[in-house]
């Protein structure tokens, strides 16, 4: 019985997922940049708001397999993205740029969620982790060690959807004015180290010219490196205090996604391979985001109220405001 419930489960998820990848794939959603995670975690929402709750008790395995095994799995396969070269590419600047926008973005998100707006700390913490690193993907890699449920992972999700579609369109016309006070390198850099998907990223860059969507892209991608380091220094904060008879949740998936980039920067897998595994992570984190929209119920999102879009507009803010003005400071210290 309880294969069975696995199996229609993650049957289920499977079919979100490729309907998902379908409509990612069409010439629209191409030309607007949404992400697939992004669809899957929509479709997925519109389902478990509708036909889902019926059919829970026969399927509920294989969503929770999807969105806790296959999640970790995914993130672990992430790392098949990068390589350590890709530093060498932009310089010290990217590297130094992303490191203080994340340390302040972060801080400065807990700050104005907890402090200021008095918004739920697992909504702050979801929402600092992918405002500060990659989106969708960080938020749904720090779920487990949040421990957060699914409506505040929509949540935080959300608010990287309407502040980073926002961000696709703004950097081009920002562009043709802050050009004057740095050059198109560091301003691919600026992009990079600011916005908040990869997706977003290269399309705020493509819309500019090749060369600073590059730039953008390679800078975005140091920054989902220290997305490992992020996520063992969250977790002994979180769980610190925690009684001496429970150990400190390691998120060990963290490490080996750290591995796996160190293995990929020596190119010992052909380039095919490389590309498969990719597209199979992608397939992996769409289906985790689809199982945590199945389990994400509208009427508990609603409950968080306007607090957290505020956040997202204020995060937003500092991401344009002061992430030039940081990599301004940088132009100049570093050239």
């Amino acid at each position: 019985m309880k294969n069975l419930n696995l199996i229609w489960g993650l049957l289920l998820v499977l079919v979100i997922t490729v309907i998902a990848f379908l409509i990612g794939h069409s010439e629209v959603m191409m030309t607007l940049n949404i992400s697939t995670l992004t669809l899957a975690i929509v479709i997925g929402i519109l389902c478990g708001n509708t036909f889902y709750p019926k059919v829970e008790h026969v399927t509920h395995l294989g969503v929770a397999f999807a969105k806790g095994k296959l999640l970790r799995l995914g993130i672990i396969l992430y790392g098949f993205r990068i390589t350590l070269q890709d530093i060498g590419q932009v310089g010290v600047n990217a590297v130094v740029a992303d490191a203080i926008m994340l340390i302040l973005t972060f801080i400065i998100t807990c700050w104005i969620g907890i402090k200021i707006l008095k918004v739920d700390k697992q909504i702050v913490f979801l929402t600092g982790a992918g405002c500060s690193i990659c989106g969708a993907a960080a938020i749904i890699a720090s779920e487990p060690v949040v421990k957060a449920p699914s409506y505040k992972v929509s949540v935080a999700v959300a608010l990287i959807v309407i502040f980073g579609t926002i961000a696709m369109f703004l950097y081009p016309i920002l562009y043709p004015i802050l050009i004057d006070y740095i050059n198109p390198h560091q301003f691919g850099i600026y992009i990079g180290s600011s916005v908040h998907e990869v997706a977003q990223v290269y399309a705020a860059g493509s819309n500019i010219n090749p060369v600073v969507a590059d730039i953008a892209v390679v800078s975005k991608m140091i920054r989902v490196m220290m997305l490992a380091p992020f996520l063992l220094v969250l977790s002994y904060f979180l769980h610190k205090d925690e009684k001496q008879k429970h150990a400190i949740s390691i998120p060990y998936f963290a490490l080996i996604f750290i591995l796996v980039a160190v293995f990929n920067s020596f190119n010992l897998l052909p380039t095919e391979w490389v590309a498969l595994l990719v597209q199979i992570d992608t397939i992996l984190l769409m289906a985790a985001m689809a199982g945590l929209g199945l389990t994400t119920n509208l009427s508990t999102v609603k409950q968080a109220g306007l607090k957290p879009l505020l956040l997202g507009l204020f995060v937003f803010i500092w991401l344009v405001v002061g992430g030039f003005g940081i990599n301004l400071l940088l132009y100049h210290l570093l050239g």
